[in-house]
């Protein structure tokens, strides 16, 4: 016997129970992902019982891709402080020295180093 229950509920249409096996190709509720249907019948009548979870999940997958952060903005990130750089130009600053792109937190705190 399995112990794992979501793969084996992920793998069974939530209406008759029916497994996804050669013959049956099981579709997922597009809303959550979260259950499988073997016709469109089954979906209509689980409707029911899975409206409040799919409501649940479908919020979260949107907050999700919503407030989801880019890894990285494409000028990437600044050296000193590993925090990606800003779009605004005017928020980083080229450094001579080196040739690299630094945000204005890091240029502010070598300023004040060097005239210490």
């Amino acid at each position: 016997m399995s112990t794992n229950l979501e793969s084996d509920t992920m793998m069974r249409c939530a209406g008759c129970d029916t497994a996804e096996v050669d013959g049956i190709k099981l579709k997922k509720c597009t809303a959550c992902n979260l259950v499988r249907y073997c016709s469109v019948k089954w979906q209509k009548d689980h409707r029911p019982q899975h409206k409040k979870k799919c409501k649940k999940r479908a919020a979260e997958l949107r907050d999700e891709l919503l407030f989801k952060q880019p890894e990285s903005s494409y000028l990437g990130d600044c050296p000193i402080c590993l925090l990606p750089l800003s779009l605004d130009n005017d928020n980083s600053t080229l450094m001579s020295c080196c040739c690299k792109t630094i945000c204005n937190g890091c240029n502010v705190a070598n300023q004040m180093r060097e005239s210490k």
